[in-house]
């Protein structure tokens, strides 16, 4: 299978999954995008943070989530977008005038990778690594997944910009973490913690906290759809 085989299977796939005929999962699709509606649980993240570490250790983890954003940032938008150059489906003669454009997002820079996908996996590897709970793994991966597959479906991404910004945030997210972990054993910072109780998790955060995060985040879930539902006329 040669490469223009390829793409045109990445053109099919986005037809495929891009758009419907229903202003009202076109509006959840939008708000899912914002960043806006995540805040909530940015702020509790923070604080589960906050409360399961020293100010040393909680400062440190904040420089080690900001730069693994501005990593994943860098390397798609920085290095993947200007050296490929493709063009947005919003864009391309080929299609843009067929694909479906929700709510006249379209984007202006190009196209392969996606910042969104390699920001969100960036970020959600990270914390299921730091945290380590298998409810939270699942939610963070389903979280992240539902984020990438917005981009489609709002018709500014290929599936294989999804597939690449992925492998980027999963990547960067893994290094990051085992920096993370190489500085504090370099430093003394922290001792193993091996807890027995099933009040914590295997690295020492409290699963009370845990509950928290999932319960903001199922919380948003729910209510994207009802605001969907107040804001859009049908």
């Amino acid at each position: 299978m040669d490469f223009g085989s390829l793409l045109d299977i990445d053109k099919y796939m986005l037809l495929s999954m891009n758009g419907s005929n229903s202003l009202y999962w076109d509006g959840c699709m939008s708000l899912y995008t914002t960043t806006i509606i995540w805040m909530p649980l940015l702020f509790i993240l923070i604080y589960v943070l906050i409360k399961n570490n020293n100010i040393k250790d909680f400062f440190f983890l904040l420089v080690m989530l900001v730069l693994v954003f501005l990593t994943t940032n860098f390397i798609s938008s920085g290095i993947c977008k200007p050296l490929f150059a493709r063009l947005r489906p919003t864009y391309d003669p080929e299609l843009m005038y067929i694909v479906d454009v929700v709510n006249n997002i379209r984007s202006h820079d190009y196209s392969f990778t996606s910042s969104h996908a390699a920001n969100s996996f960036g970020i959600a590897t990270f914390v299921m690594l730091l945290i380590k709970n298998r409810a939270l793994t699942f939610s963070l991966i389903l979280w992240a997944a539902m984020n990438a597959f917005t981009r489609i479906y709002l018709g500014v991404h290929y599936p294989a910009d999804i597939i690449a910004g992925t492998l980027i945030g999963v990547t960067t997210g893994i290094v990051m973490y085992r920096l993370y972990m190489f500085i504090k054993k370099r430093q003394q910072r922290s001792k193993h913690r091996d807890w027995i109780s099933s009040h914590y998790t295997k690295s020492g955060y409290q699963v009370s906290d845990v509950y928290l995060l999932l319960t903001t985040m199922y919380a948003t879930f729910a209510l994207i759809p009802v605001i969907s539902f107040m804001i859009f006329e049908y």
